[in-house]
């Protein structure tokens, strides 16, 4: 049966393949994002997740054009990281705004519809960072926590209402999300985009594996297997997590104080999900 799908963040990035990918299996959606265009087969709205007049006004969209919403996907977010010491408290206040409370807004938005319904389903992009916490990444860390915390929140309280809540925490993939890296730490931010750079994953093969976590009305939807490895390590070999992490930041402090670099290869790199999806100022993750 068709589905009535809203998803912020939809031009680029996951969010537009998550639009392609519901779009092809015949359901209505609604592409949204602070600039841009809708992917071929979607409507398109201007929203930007930080005003509450705009969601407002996809609230109202949905009501008027469809008479409610079936799933919404909080996909929009922006890139961010650094050291605590490195990256200002204005890019902590963008971030939380954005990742976090662009989350809490949508979900606050439709909860009426979803409840009024007392059916619906919401699915927030998270990141490997909500479950696993590298070093140097605070603020991302921080927000990406946030909404598991809330969507696991949602899930018992919305569930008298009949609506499910998934959230979905991928590793690094590709994307054009390389290009909008901002903030004061420019060392982190280049580690960042080499590993968006040279993962072998793809937006399209996290939306496939997000469409069939939401098919099977999963809670926690970890699409790719370097994010389940890092949260299946944490739960089950915390010694071991602690070293890799630790190794991480000792490699970071031995660059910052222009010593030689500890060795590394790749697996070391922290598994801890890229923003995902949007325009070059607005991208999940």
């Amino acid at each position: 049966m068709a589905k009535r799908i809203l998803v912020t963040g939809g031009s680029s990035g996951l969010g537009a393949a998550l639009v392609r990918q519901f779009v092809a299996e015949g359901n209505r959606v609604l592409a949204t994002d602070v600039r841009g265009e809708a992917p071929e087969g979607a409507s398109y709205l201007t929203l930007d997740v930080r005003s509450d007049e705009d969601w407002a006004a996809a609230v109202e969209w949905c009501r008027r054009e469809w008479d409610g919403l079936d799933l919404l996907v909080n996909n929009a977010g922006v890139a961010t990281g650094g050291r605590i010491d490195v990256e200002t408290i204005a890019e902590w206040d963008r971030v939380v705004d954005v990742n976090l409370m662009g989350v809490v807004r949508g979900c606050r938005a439709f909860a009426p519809v979803f409840k009024q319904q007392r059916s619906g389903h919401i699915v927030n992009t998270a990141s490997a960072a909500g479950l696993v916490h590298p070093p140097m990444m605070s603020s991302y860390n921080t927000v990406k926590a946030g909404v598991v915390a809330l969507s696991e929140t949602l899930s018992h309280e919305l569930h008298p209402y009949g609506v499910a809540v998934s959230v979905v925490c991928p590793s690094f993939f590709k994307t054009n999300l390389a290009d909008s890296i901002q903030g004061s730490d420019t060392d982190m931010n280049a580690v960042a985009k080499r590993l968006i750079e040279k993962s072998p994953r793809t937006a399209d093969e996290i939306a496939t594996a997000v469409l069939n976590g939401i098919a099977k009305h999963r809670f926690l939807i970890i699409p790719d297997r370097p994010a389940l490895m890092s949260w299946r390590t944490k739960r089950f070999a915390r010694p071991l997590y602690d070293r890799q992490m630790r190794k991480i930041a000792a490699r970071a402090q031995s660059r910052s104080a222009g010593s030689p670099p500890v060795a590394s290869d790749e697996t070391d790199a922290p598994s801890a999900g890229s923003p995902d999806a949007s325009d070059p100022q607005e991208r999940a993750g």
